[in-house]
């Protein structure tokens, strides 16, 4: 199954990574594919005082985890997404959080995928607009002990 990871997921797992996310990320290989956008690891490097902060862990310590979880995903290039998918995904989370147009986006472009995120509030603001292509981390569970 391929899936879309999301900022939130990532941010989590190198938190903790002996975590059922990153159990997730680490030991799916034979049931997920990952798969993201470019504009994750941007987020992160923004965010990477506050990753430091929450995890004690040195910058140098920081990079190699997330150097351990990017070795898991495909990032695709926003480039080759045609406008189209960006001008859909635009629609569906523009009052909701701009910053992730880019999964949405991904998502659309990619068909048959699903986003794994733990952001409820975009879940249920897209959702009335009828996007529902998301997995929480016990649905990600459930399906790995299903289909191992």
């Amino acid at each position: 199954m391929k899936i879309i990871i999301d900022t939130n997921i990532i941010f989590s797992c190198a938190l903790n990574i002996n975590s059922k996310i990153a159990d997730l990320i680490f030991n799916s290989d034979k049931v997920f594919e990952f798969y993201s956008v470019y504009y994750l690891k941007e987020e992160l490097e923004t965010h990477k005082t506050k990753l430091c902060a929450l995890s004690n862990l040195e910058e140098t310590e920081i990079n190699a985890v997330l150097s351990k979880i990017y070795a898991k995903i495909k990032f695709i290039p926003d480039e080759i997404i045609p406008y189209e998918y960006w001008k859909k995904a635009s629609l569906i989370v523009k009052d909701v959080d701009m910053n992730d147009i880019a999964f949405v986006t991904l998502s659309l472009f990619m068909q048959n995928t699903l986003i794994w995120t733990g952001d409820t509030t975009l879940k249920k603001r897209v959702l009335e607009k009828g996007f529902d292509d998301f997995l929480s981390t016990e649905q990600m569970i459930e399906y790995r002990k299903n289909n191992e």
